[in-house]
C-alpha cells in the first residue's frame, strides 16, 4: 500500500488517493479463491474441486477480485489515514479509480476529519461559585427516603387510588369506537403521577377503587408518532385491578440497626449529614466547573462537522435503548407511550450532544496548548483508578479501555484542572425559594 496523495478539499474534508500493489492484490485474490472455491459448483467437477482457471473462465476472470479488493481496502485505508496524520470522524466515501489484476488497484477515499479548533482566554475565568449547605430538613428528607425504600408493599382495599400509588390496570384504547393497534394492555403496572402515559390518563385513575371499570378520555398530541392518532380524541376502557400502597416502618433504633451499621437514630443522622455534605460539596464543584466550561466553549473557534453531533446523538440513543431494555421495555414502546417518533426523540439529545462535543474539542485543544502528556506511570495509575472504580483487575480494564482513550480522558481531566485552578471564584450561599440564604 502507498498513499499517493492527501488533499484538503474543503473545511474538515480530506481526499486520499491510495494505491495497492499487484503483488498484494494477487496474494489477496489467492486467499479469496481458497476460501470460496469449496462452495462453487462447476458442471463436470465435484463441488469444490474445479480448477481455478475453469472457475474464472466460467464466471469471469475477476470472480475473486472484488472480494480481494474488499479484504485489502480496510487495512490500506487505515495505513493511509495514519500516514496522512488525519483523524476521521465518519466513514469514508470510497471510489475505485483503477483495477488491474496484474498492476493492482487505486482508490480515492473522501472523509470528514476532526476539525482544527482554537481556544482563547481559558485562564483567569471569573465565575460565581454557589455554596450548598446541609440543613436539618435535608437530613430528615433522606431519612424518609430510607423509610420509603424499606416500606412494605401492601394491597389496598379500603380506599380509592391516590397519586403515588402503584396500580395494576387492564386497558384498551378506542378512537371513533375502533380499537387501535398498540392500545391494549392487561395486568399493566403503573405508578400514578409518573406521567408514563399520555397527559391526564393517570389523573383520571385517581379516586377509583379496586374492581372499578371506567372510561379515561384523552387527546393524542399533535406531534404523536402514529399519523392516524395525531390530535385525535381517544377513550380508554380501564379496569382498576389492584392498588398497592406502602406501609412505612417506624423511625427508631431497631429500624436504624436493620438498615445501617449504626445503633441509634442520632448516629444515623450524623452519618447522613456527613454524606450529604460531601454530595453538596461535589455539586458546588461540578456546577462551578460547568460555568467555567460554558465560558471555555464560548471561546471555542472552529467549524465543527455536523456528523460529530449526529454520531454523539447515536451514542446517547444507544445508551438510552440499553437502559429501557434493562427495565423490560423496548424503544418502540417507549416512543409510543411518549407520543414521539425517532426524529423528535433524537432532537431531545441535540443540545446536550453539541455541548459535549464542543467540551471535548476545547479540552483537547487546551491539553495541546499546555503540552499535557501523561507518563507511563500516569497511565498505570489511571488504569488502577478505573479498575478500583469498577472493582476489576487492571489487566482486564486494559482489555476494555484502550490506552488511546485513557490518554484522551487523562488530558481532558488535566485541562479542566488548569482552567479551574487559574479561575477566580466569587462565592455565594445557596438561595432558598423565598430568596433568603440557606
Amino acid at each position: 500500500m502507498s498513499l499517493t496523495s492527501a488533499t484538503k478539499k474543503e473545511t474538515n474534508t480530506y481526499e486520499l488517493e491510495i494505491a495497492v500493489s499487484g503483488e498484494d492484490l494477487k496474494a489477496a485474490t489467492d486467499k479469496v479463491y481458497k476460501r470460496r472455491a469449496k462452495d462453487i459448483s462447476v458442471p463436470g467437477f465435484r463441488k469444490g474441486k474445479a480448477p481455478r482457471k475453469i472457475i474464472e473462465k466460467m464466471y469471469g476472470e475477476g470472480v475473486f477480485t472484488e472480494d480481494a479488493v474488499n479484504d485489502l481496502y480496510p487495512g490500506a485505508y487505515s495505513a493511509a489515514v495514519e500516514e496522512a496524520g488525519i483523524e476521521p470522524v465518519d466513514r469514508a466515501d470510497v471510489e475505485i479509480l483503477t483495477l488491474d489484476s496484474e498492476e493492482g488497484f487505486t482508490f480515492k477515499a473522501t472523509v470528514t476529519v476532526k476539525p482544527e479548533v482554537n481556544v482563547t482566554n481559558y485562564k483567569g475565568i471569573e465565575a460565581v461559585k454557589t455554596i450548598y449547605r446541609v440543613t436539618d430538613e435535608d437530613v430528615e428528607t433522606e431519612i424518609n427516603r430510607m423509610r420509603e425504600r424499606n416500606a412494605r408493599i401492601i394491597t389496598v382495599e379500603d380506599r380509592a387510588a391516590q397519586d403515588g400509588d402503584n396500580v395494576v390496570i387492564d386497558f384498551e384504547g378506542f378512537v371513533d369506537d375502533v380499537a387501535f393497534e398498540g392500545g391494549k394492555g392487561d395486568g399493566y403496572q403503573l405508578t400514578l403521577g409518573s406521567h408514563s402515559f399520555i397527559d391526564t390518563f393517570e389523573e383520571q385513575i385517581v379516586g377509583h377503587n379496586p374492581g372499578d371499570e371506567f372510561d379515561v378520555n384523552v387527546t393524542f398530541p399533535e406531534e404523536y408518532h402514529a399519523e392516524e392518532l395525531k390530535g385525535k380524541p381517544a377513550v380508554f376502557k380501564v379496569k382498576l385491578v389492584e392498588i398497592k400502597g406502602k406501609e412505612l416502618p417506624e423511625l427508631d433504633d431497631e429500624f436504624v440497626k436493620d438498615v445501617s451499621e449504626h445503633d441509634t437514630v442520632e448516629q444515623l443522622r450524623e452519618e447522613i449529614k456527613k454524606n450529604l455534605t460531601e454530595q453538596k460539596d461535589r455539586r458546588t464543584q461540578e456546577e462551578y466547573e460547568n460555568k467555567l466550561v460554558d465560558q471555555v466553549i464560548a471561546n471555542l473557534e472552529g467549524e465543527i462537522p455536523e456528523v460529530m453531533y449526529e454520531n454523539h446523538i447515536d451514542e446517547m440513543v444507544r445508551d438510552f435503548e440499553y437502559r429501557v431494555q434493562s427495565q423490560g421495555m423496548n424503544i418502540q414502546l417507549y416512543l409510543q407511550y411518549t407520543g414521539m417518533d425517532m426524529d423528535s426523540f433524537r432532537k431531545t439529545f441535540r443540545e446536550q450532544a453539541e455541548r459535549q462535543v464542543k467540551i471535548r474539542l476545547a479540552l483537547e485543544k487546551i491539553a495541546e496548548l499546555e503540552n499535557i502528556t501523561p507518563t507511563e506511570e500516569d497511565i498505570e495509575k489511571e488504569y488502577e483508578k478505573v479498575a478500583e472504580m469498577y472493582q476489576m483487575e487492571a489487566d482486564k480494564i486494559k482489555g476494555i479501555i484502550s490506552e488511546k482513550d485513557l490518554i484522551a480522558d487523562f488530558k481532558s481531566s488535566k485541562a479542566i484542572d488548569i482552567v479551574r485552578d487559574s479561575s477566580k471564584a466569587t462565592e455565594e450561599e445557596e438561595k432558598k425559594d423565598n430568596g433568603e440564604e440557606a
